[in-house]
């Protein structure tokens, strides 16, 4: 993922306005430690598709899966993966 200076500067803006108990290492590492999600057409919300899920104070669990809430996955997810 290569991030240029008008997605770092969305990111950071909308970084600003929450918490992260990772320190937003999914964007600063520029991918490396990106958690595992997918898009699927929704504007709140995507798959988390990770190993524990509950050990993420974004994910939401609903039946037998887990949605992702971060808003700066979410930006990540629909703006710069393919």
């Amino acid at each position: 993922m290569e991030l240029t200076q008008q997605h770092r500067q969305e990111i950071e803006k909308i970084a600003s306005g929450i918490k992260c108990p990772k320190d937003f290492g999914c964007y600063k590492s520029e991918s490396e430690k990106l958690c595992k999600a997918r898009d699927f057409g929704t504007e709140q919300y995507l798959y988390c598709l990770e190993d524990e899920p509950q050990d993420c104070s974004f994910s939401l669990s609903f039946g037998r899966g887990y949605f992702c809430t971060c808003p700066v996955r979410m930006y990540i997810a629909k703006n710069l993966e393919q």
